[in-house]
């Protein structure tokens, strides 16, 4: 992993905005790494194409110091949420990570499979209960 070049990089932030923390995040074209620990190390890795949803939480406190944490969903069954905690630049972190995720799911040819719920409103449907066409 040493030889990949990296779109972003960055380190976790502690107490005044500083880059105290032993928790490391590296972007790839493909894969996003989450590098934890100091004398025993864990290294998560999440294919970009497989996270759904990124959600970015700015708390006064994080605001203050100029970082943010970005909350992640997946499809991943062994990671199926993370958070990417209080980096600089949060929000064009963000987007550069949802472009990434969106060349990525469309140089595979993923599509999203959303979840939608049993009901419908019923000013969807017709009479006859099928739904109608715009």
């Amino acid at each position: 992993m040493e030889n990949k070049e990296y779109i972003w990089k960055a380190r976790k932030r502690t107490i005044f905005g500083l880059p105290l923390s032993f928790t490391v995040y590296k972007l790839t074209e493909e894969k996003l790494f989450i590098e934890t620990g100091f004398l025993s190390k864990k290294e998560e890795e999440i294919r970009l194409y497989r996270i759904l949803d990124l959600t970015l939480h700015r708390p006064l406190g994080q605001r203050i110091f100029g970082v943010g944490t970005i909350h992640c969903c997946t499809a991943d069954k062994s990671t199926p949420e993370f958070e990417i905690i209080k980096i600089k630049n949060a929000k064009k972190v963000k987007e550069l990570l949802s472009e990434c995720v969106e060349e990525e799911r469309m140089k595979k040819r993923i599509r999203g499979r959303e979840t939608f719920s049993d009901e419908i409103h019923d000013d969807e449907h017709d009479n006859d209960g099928d739904i109608e066409e715009n």
